[in-house]
């Protein structure tokens, strides 16, 4: 007799999602699938759009201090008991958070717990700590210079909201790394580790045990009465303001690890934030348009089907990567398109590039069956990354520390297979023609970020308006500065 598995579906959409408020603010959220490992995270509402002209480049510097010396143990220490706890821990500095996290055996959660806590709440950060983690910082800022897939994302931020709030570089700038100090660190951490900045996750523990853990770690945790709190209020931060532009980065050096060198470039405009309705449309366009290399190991689910793969990267020898990505904030974000491809056709690849964008603006420009196939990706995706722990706690953890509030997978699932050809269609002419409205009031023009000779990449701004992309006030385009923190 045939057996019918009663795992039907992914654990994912088992939702045992609880979560409490301890008396200081501190957020307990758990998620309690069972397994022989647990997951645990500790999620600060902090990062480099935070940050202020005291503070610039901390939040890249606290990153690199994670998990050193703190008021109970030195980093030597801190360093031994993780490594007797499996070593499998992390911190990632974004722009709207900070994270601590690590996958432990269960027995181990509550061992993890206590010594995250204390590097969120009792770091020492000694002045050789500092200066050691400043010498290493240097040196990240170089080796990004040369990795444009790492370089580029980040002049497209500092472009696009010009500097400020989400363009505020997520790297230390060079010139700022001399002026950290650990009082400008503590004036950060003031500022912005606090309980109620505070969402302490855990995947596969009981929800009631979590508490107890996070009370014993956290009940004594109060502001610091000598901080000055009202610096930085994360609450209601300054709404992010799309500008749009164009910079250019020099040449990255070429070692001739490729056949020809290449020039990379990277389209941009404003899309709209985590919690606006859209963001499935969004989504959905970006699988569907897909890419990725021109060289690929091939088979099923590569996205070999995808728009940019198709169009762009099966016709066009010259370019080598073509993608779409999106970056999604508390108030707006960014949809675009990542390419490189050889030097000499760098203009040419631009307007073919503007050209297959104009096409998503024509009626009946998608199919009802490659639609269908994208939200079929995307759910898949999404449910099958969300099998790991740690990408559930992070889920869990992030959405609750920028958002104060968690969307159940499922309610996730059904908004993606509610999302219409139609919907796709509009999100994708309100994108590319810069006409999506957030609390900002973007100026919806286009940004483009480059590496490579500026000038062989031609007049780029006027290049899009032909084919109708973004808005524009109709002055010829201004030359590109080049930012100092690369």
């Amino acid at each position: 007799m045939l057996r019918i598995s009663s795992r039907l579906y992914s654990t994912a959409l088992r939702d045992t999602f609880k979560k409490t408020t301890l008396p200081n603010g501190v957020t307990v959220a758990t998620s309690n699938t069972k397994g022989h490992f647990s997951a645990v995270g500790l999620y600060m509402h902090a990062g480099s759009r935070f940050e202020t002209p005291e503070t610039i480049g901390c939040t890249h510097l606290l990153d690199r201090l994670a998990f050193k010396s703190t008021q109970n143990y030195s980093g030597k220490d801190i360093s031994q008991k993780l490594e007797l706890l499996g070593g499998n821990y992390q911190c990632i500095s974004s722009r709207e958070t900070m994270i601590y996290q690590a996958s432990v055996f269960n027995q181990d959660v509550d061992k993890m717990l206590k010594l995250m806590s204390q590097t969120v709440k009792s770091p020492l950060i000694t002045v050789e700590e500092v200066e050691e983690q400043k010498q290493i910082a240097q040196y990240e800022v170089g080796e990004i210079w040369q990795k444009p897939e790492l370089a580029l994302p980040e002049l497209l931020h500092t472009t696009a909201f010009a500097g400020k709030t989400l363009g505020a570089p997520l790297l230390c700038p060079l010139e700022s790394i001399p002026t950290v100090t650990p009082n400008t660190l503590q004036l950060y951490r003031d500022a912005l580790y606090t309980p109620k900045n505070t969402v302490a996750a855990f995947v596969g523990v009981p929800h009631d045990k979590a508490v107890e853990m996070a009370l014993t770690q956290f009940a004594d945790w109060n502001l610091n009465p000598n901080s000055k709190v009202n610096l930085i209020n994360t609450s209601t931060p300054e709404v992010a303001q799309y500008i749009g532009g164009e910079a250019c980065l020099p040449p990255a050096p070429y070692y001739g690890a490729t056949p020809i060198e290449l020039y990379h470039f990277q389209i941009g405009f404003e899309s709209y934030p985590a919690a606006h309705d859209s963001v499935y449309a969004g989504a959905v366009l970006q699988t569907l348009l897909g890419g990725g290399s021109s060289f690929s190991a091939g088979g099923p689910g590569k996205g070999m089907f995808s728009r940019l793969y198709t169009d762009i990267l099966n016709v066009h020898y010259e370019v080598d990567t073509c993608n779409a990505f999106s970056h999604t904030y508390s108030d707006t974000g960014l949809f675009g398109i990542h390419v490189s491809c050889f030097k000499n056709n760098a203009n040419d690849v631009l307007n073919v590039i503007a050209n297959e964008i104009a096409t998503f603006l024509e009626p009946n420009s998608f199919n009802d069956s490659e639609v269908k196939r994208a939200k079929n990706q995307l759910k898949s995706s999404l449910l099958m990354n969300l099998e790991s722990r740690l990408v559930e706690l992070e889920d869990m953890g992030r959405q609750l520390a920028v958002q104060n509030t968690r969307i159940p997978v499922s309610e996730m699932i059904q908004k993606i297979e509610n999302v219409t050809t139609k919907d796709v269609q509009d999100i994708a002419r309100e994108i590319f023609t810069g006409k999506v409205k957030n609390a900002g009031s973007g100026t919806g023009k286009p940004t483009i970020v480059m590496q490579g000779e500026r000038e062989a990449f031609g007049d780029v701004m006027g290049t899009l308006k032909k084919y109708g992309l973004g808005k524009h006030d109709g002055r010829s385009t201004v030359k590109a500065t080049k930012k100092r923190w690369f």
